[in-house]
């Protein structure tokens, strides 16, 4: 793996968080028939925008998170966030600055160790080794009150192990836990395809709540037509690589799933319409 080039500092205007420019990556080079998963994105988000991205299997929604969170280096472009160059800066020395929330319940907890221990290494998330193996009661209190607002008693079970819980109480574990560390953006990749109805609604709101309350930036992959119309104040649209269509403000509000579906003439893709 390349070095990772000093942070330099950009223009840009004091409301813009993330400038994704010309961004490409390609994982079949040379392949007869092969397409970029990036295909030359540029993406600006402005700080506190909350936005959502929809678009078929393969339209390069998860491979867009990934590039920003660091999971590769992207093979042409550049990531600003905060005004500094991220482009091939190592993942964990983003681990301050982008948080994430997988689709997988059970990517981004520590299965072996207790609730609060989670959150205490989640809190440190960033900051370098120190966690301290006694957690002071004032910590103590403070991971109950943010689990309280979950509504899954989980507030009362700090000193149980993660593996006990269920799938939705460890996605809203993660949930609280990438908020803890106070980054500069939330990625939320698909954080609620893999809950029963129910679940996904609750996490839904515990993401709402924690993101308006801790005033984080959010970019938010989904299939669930009913989340992207209802969630956020942009609505993005990829497809082959590409970002199509970017709707905000009135449009968006104003959005209904045959609207979805007219633009984007996507009638027959299943993933897309998923309830």
């Amino acid at each position: 793996m390349s070095e990772p080039v000093p942070l330099r500092k950009e223009t840009q205007s004091p409301a813009s968080l993330l400038h994704c420019q010309g961004l490409k990556k390609s994982f079949s080079t040379g392949l007869p028939g092969g397409r970029p998963a990036l295909d030359g994105v540029d993406l600006k988000l402005s700080r506190g925008d909350f936005v959502v991205v929809i678009g078929s299997n393969g339209a390069g929604k998860s491979t867009l998170l990934n590039a920003i969170a660091g999971s590769f280096f992207v093979d042409a472009g550049q990531i600003v966030l905060d005004g500094q160059d991220i482009t091939r800066l190592a993942p964990h020395r983003r681990a301050g600055l982008v948080t994430r929330v997988f689709q997988d319940p059970m990517i981004g907890t520590a299965a072996a160790m207790t609730i609060e221990e989670n959150l205490a290494l989640a809190e440190r998330r960033g900051k370098g080794h120190g966690f301290a193996q006694l957690i002071s009661a004032r910590r103590r209190e403070f991971y109950r009150e943010q689990l309280a607002s979950l509504q899954l008693g989980l507030e009362d079970r700090l000193d149980a192990v993660v593996a006990t819980l269920s799938g939705g109480q460890r996605q809203a574990l993660s949930l609280i836990m990438a908020a803890l560390s106070r980054p500069k953006l939330l990625l939320l990749d698909e954080h609620t395809a893999a809950l029963d109805p129910r679940t996904a609604d609750r996490v839904m709101a515990a993401t709402l709540d924690t993101v308006a309350s801790n005033a984080i930036t959010t970019l938010m992959v989904t299939h669930n037509m009913r989340q992207a119309i209802e969630t956020g104040n942009r609505l993005i649209m990829m497809d082959a690589g590409k970002i199509k269509l970017d709707i905000g403000g009135t449009e968006k509000a104003g959005l209904t799933p045959a609207d979805l579906i007219e633009k984007f003439k996507l009638d027959n893709d299943r993933m897309l319409l998923g309830a």
